[in-house]
């Protein structure tokens, strides 16, 4: 066994900046919600620093202290508490509905939100399958046929919530995960034709899906309904400039843009931050990008280069996700952009999720802590 090493340096800075910003952003942004929901307030910023903040930095400091190879030996028995967790949305009275989905289940006065588990417990047990068969993934019997099943039983409980968009980016890190591990490019091309067939036939049944296209395509039609939050999302970006209008003076926060503590809180931190402001964040998410990559591929043996990899492309893929949809370039999506947007579990999550990361980085092949 290889010697154990310190943590990778940069990529442990550029989560504790990304975690200290997005605080900071999500303090400013909420000042919206205590204007309009004074009494929502406090049970969301109770949720946010207790659970998200304080507990996901406990959390972190643990999951980078156990050792990775841990989550390969019980990935199938986490993977399937996660599933349960899940399952339990559907069990009348337990799940709570908000916004036409069924998504959080609420536990005194923090909800909780079992796709976030999901999510994580998937990329792990994916991790240990994909390290353990090799040359076999290349293969239809062991390779794309146990890919799709996996993904059809993942698929089948997040679109039922519904949760169309947690959905694509889990398949979009499945799908990264396996080519990289060595699947053929033909069977990962099948299985995205399939896929796309599948939304197609799902997009048609549900107008809510059909609304967000439809406005993706035409943004200044149904300003009023359905492209309402786009377009003031692009108001407030707009109006930030080169530089923005300063730390807490966002003005569409408070009476004009939704959820700006939620899935638009890109919108609210590009108005008070400007361009400027907006570059910088987005480089923090290519830096741990970056950082969280080179990790994967000095990783000591293959499972723990696919996790830190799973793991990475998760995160950033739903950030940039929030991102292109704020911004015009991708349909408008309810996730929330990691380590900023309101959300306990999520941050929680994230952050343990970047202490796996960051025990992998004690153990690299190539050790190079600069």
């Amino acid at each position: 066994m290889r010697r154990e090493h310190r943590v990778d340096r940069w990529f442990l800075t550029a989560v504790f900046v990304m975690t200290v910003a997005g605080f900071l952003i999500f303090i400013s942004a909420s000042l919206g919600l205590l204007a309009r929901e004074g009494a929502r307030f406090s049970n969301v910023a109770f949720s946010q620093t207790f659970l998200g903040l304080f507990m996901g930095t406990v959390a972190c400091i643990a999951t980078s202290r156990i050792n990775y190879r841990f989550w390969r030996k019980y990935a199938f028995y986490i993977f399937l508490l996660s599933i349960l967790i899940t399952l339990l949305l559907f069990i009348p009275g337990v799940g709570v509905k908000y916004g036409g989905a069924v998504r959080w289940i609420f536990v005194g006065p923090i909800s909780f939100q079992p796709s976030e588990l999901l999510k994580i417990g998937f990329i792990i047990y994916l991790a240990a399958w994909l390290s353990g068969a090799k040359k076999n993934v290349q293969t239809i019997q062991y390779g794309i046929l146990p890919l799709a099943l996996l993904c059809g039983l993942v698929g089948t409980i997040l679109l039922s919530q519904p949760d169309t968009d947690t959905f694509l980016i889990v398949l979009g890190a499945a799908l990264a995960m396996f080519a990289v591990s060595g699947g053929r490019w033909r069977h990962i091309f099948l299985l995205i034709l399939i896929t796309a067939i599948g939304l197609a036939v799902f997009a048609y049944s549900k107008p809510y899906i059909k609304d967000r296209l439809q406005t993706f395509i035409n943004p200044s039609q149904n300003q009023l309904s359905s492209g309402y939050q786009l377009n003031q999302s692009l108001i407030a970006i707009g109006s930030g400039g080169m530089f923005g209008r300063g730390f807490g003076q966002s003005v569409q926060k408070f009476s004009f843009l939704p959820e700006p503590i939620g899935d638009s809180i890109f919108a609210v931190m590009a108005e008070e931050f400007g361009f400027v402001g907006s570059i910088g964040l987005i480089f923090l998410y290519l830096f741990f990008a970056f950082r969280g990559l080179r990790i994967a591929m000095n990783s000591s043996d293959t499972f723990g280069g696919l996790l830190a990899f799973g793991i990475v492309i998760l995160i950033v893929t739903q950030s940039f996700f929030n991102i292109g949809a704020m911004l015009g370039i991708l349909p408008l999506s309810g996730i929330p952009l990691l380590f900023v947007s309101h959300g306990g579990t999520a941050l929680f999550i994230t952050l343990a999720e970047a202490g796996i990361v960051l025990n992998i980085s004690r153990f690299q092949s190539n050790k190079r802590l600069v």
